[in-house]
């Protein structure tokens, strides 16, 4: 390029008189122009014809730039510590207060401290199951089976001791069959046994399944389930010769004042039981006695009970109501 195209023309003085003309900008293109062709432009490189061509280098993908974690302080991995340890103790509190609340869940209410309920003097027995009928035979207080006749084996109608008692094994005589002298041993006076010991001859005793037991406050029962031919017979045999409103005809031995326990629940009052529950009188001595006739069906219940210094009217009534369910 000469001289004269990089210089700019110098302006003419203006005239006299005559005002100058402003000088015209020049565009951004015409300035890149310029610009552009006074920077030096390095020459090309030149290479010998017969050199051999240069190899590609691969370009490799970039990678992206991890920055270096930042350094722990010991502040840091100490809060970090005790953060652990108190999630590992929530989670103990959690599993422990889990397992509580399942095991007070399996808990009777009698068995919670503060949530126990009064024992109002009843016994624990156990469950109470009855023997299976044959098949087709009905119960013995059904409206078909007029004799009243017990199908089901007479042992296996016999109240369980409750938990905790002592079984007396004597009280069940051989096999479960008592001897009718071991009944009427319980009989006070000699002539009245005799007298009993023909009444049941006369009306037909088949045999006597029982069973006897002490509990823990010393109060000693026997039952007695003596079985008849018919619930004709069993009922006449009660209510004539063994039992009345007063007092039992043969009142067993240390007992001599019976009066009739007319506070017995209605409850225990089951439909087409013949139901006599009797309270030794003041003054008793030593020990007490109770006493329970019933008939149910072809069977009659003899429960007696006695305590020194007396025989508490819960367990009595449990054990009367109890035994006449398994006869009904």
């Amino acid at each position: 390029m000469t001289e004269q195209t990089q210089r700019p023309a110098p302006q003419q003085p203006a005239a006299q008189g005559v005002p100058a003309r402003p000088p015209v900008p020049r565009s951004p293109v015409e300035r890149g122009a310029d610009a552009h062709d006074s920077i030096p432009q390095p020459s090309a490189s030149r290479e010998p014809a017969d050199a051999a061509p240069r190899a590609a280098v691969p370009v490799s993908p970039s990678l992206p730039v991890v920055a270096p974690a930042p350094a722990v302080s010991r502040k840091d991995r100490r809060a970090l510590r005790a953060a652990l340890r108190w999630t590992a103790v929530a989670a103990v509190f959690c599993l422990v207060g889990a397992g509580t609340a399942y095991g007070v869940s399996r808990m009777e209410r009698t068995d919670l401290p503060g949530l126990a309920t009064a024992s109002d003097g009843r016994w624990d027995y156990p469950e109470l199951v009855r023997p299976p009928l044959p098949p087709g035979s009905p119960g013995p207080l059904e409206a078909g089976n007029h004799a009243g006749t017990h199908y089901a084996d007479l042992r296996a109608l016999v109240l369980p001791a409750p938990r905790g008692a002592t079984v007396e094994p004597g009280a069940r005589g051989t096999d479960g069959w008592v001897p009718v002298k071991d009944f009427l041993a319980d009989c006070a006076d000699v002539e009245k046994r005799r007298e009993l010991a023909q009444k049941l001859t006369d009306h037909g005793l088949r045999h006597i399944a029982g069973r006897g037991w002490t509990t823990p406050d010393g109060t000693r029962t026997t039952i007695r389930l003596l079985r008849f031919g018919t619930a004709a017979v069993s009922e006449t045999l009660l209510a004539g010769d063994l039992a009345n409103t007063g007092a039992p005809a043969y009142p067993v031995r240390g007992a001599e004042y019976y009066a009739l326990d007319e506070t017995f629940p209605p409850g225990a009052h089951m439909k087409g039981v013949t139901l006599f529950p009797y309270t030794e009188a003041e003054p008793y001595g030593a020990e007490q006695v109770r006493q329970a006739y019933f008939s149910a069906g072809d069977t009659i219940a003899v429960i007696t009970q006695t305590r020194e210094g007396g025989v508490d009217a819960v367990p009595f009534r449990q054990t009367v109501t109890l035994q006449t369910e398994l006869l009904s």
